[in-house]
């Protein structure tokens, strides 16, 4: 089969052929209809991610297709049945491995692209916000890359959970993307002053930042007392280092999310985040915006799509 793989640490991945894997005890063989690029899978080619699997492995974090096989010890999801999984590698190929409770059957309303682009930038939004931030309605929520991957489900949940959102990109188009999310008040962080626009507009009380850098810190600086500051990643590259006694002054907390750790330790806050999240779909009420969609012999160019941050809400791959 087809996969976009890197075969010793070090080297660029490549399209190549390898062997058809079989599932292992627990796992269920999943024939790929899409996969859902993050920004991760850029990390990952360098080496540089929190869970980078030891080479050789196939990049891909997040997949949607059908089960066309399953291990010993595994009676559901059943051979037939469409699923979604977060595998965290594996899914920029024709088939791919994992684990069967990661799995979650889809509903026939959800195309595999929708599923492909799911469930990192919902379920990462949604326990960031529910749960980690505990987001009030009428509060100001502050979203930061906010036509990004992550940044526009922030926009979706955050008027959802009945906040006030400000969104914050760079140039017009971005923002006209933003607003279509429901963003209420557009920021463009190319030519505003993002503590002065908050500050005129009262101030925030949650930030949700994958940004990092001088976006943190003007953020910071527009925080009102007992804010949250969610960090979601550092897109900008850079890790901002925070002044705890600031902190302090106005009773502010900087909470950290990885999604994908919850897997581990506590499976069942995304259990039941995505159980939300699958509930809102089926009722029109969220949608993936899907910026790319481009075939497995482009992962290359669709990776790059994201290194420019040339792409708006999540790029898609598709192994036909």
């Amino acid at each position: 089969m087809r996969a976009y793989h890197i075969a010793k640490e070090g080297t660029e991945p490549e399209l190549t052929e390898i062997p058809l894997p079989n599932p292992a005890a627990g796992e269920i063989r999943v024939r790929i209809g899409a996969c859902g690029l993050n920004f991760a899978d850029l990390l990952m080619v360098r080496g540089e991610y929190q869970d980078t699997p030891a080479a050789p492995f196939t990049l891909g974090m997040e997949v949607a297709g059908l089960v066309d096989g399953s291990g010993k010890g595994v009676n559901t999801p059943a051979p037939g049945q469409r699923v979604a999984v977060f595998g965290g590698q594996g899914g920029l190929a024709e088939y791919g491995c994992f684990p069967a409770k990661r799995a979650v059957i889809l509903p026939d309303t959800m195309s595999y692209a929708d599923a492909a682009a799911f469930q990192v930038a919902y379920g990462t939004s949604h326990v960031a916000l529910d749960h980690r931030a505990k987001l009030q309605p009428d509060e100001t929520l502050l979203v930061l890359g906010a036509a990004g991957g992550v940044g526009l489900t922030a926009i979706e949940i955050g008027k959802l959970m009945g906040a006030r959102v400000i969104a914050c990109a760079r140039g017009a188009d971005k923002l006209s993307i933003a607003k279509q999310a429901g963003a209420d008040h557009l920021i463009d962080a190319k030519t505003e002053d993002i503590r002065e626009v908050c500050k005129s507009l009262g101030g925030v009380d949650v930030v949700y930042d994958p940004v990092g850098g001088d976006q943190f810190k003007a953020a910071f600086r527009a925080c009102n007392p007992e804010a949250r500051i969610l960090t979601i990643g550092f897109a900008s590259g850079d890790v901002p280092q925070i002044p705890a006694n600031h902190l302090l002054v106005k009773n502010i907390s900087v909470v950290g999310l990885y999604w994908g750790g919850y897997l581990k330790f506590r499976p069942e806050v995304v259990t039941q985040s995505l159980s939300q999240l699958f509930s809102w779909h089926a009722q029109g009420l969220i949608k993936p915006h899907i910026s790319h969609t481009l075939p497995l012999e482009n992962a290359a160019e669709a990776l790059d799509l994201l290194r420019q941050r040339k792409s708006t809400g999540k790029v898609v791959v598709t192994p036909a």
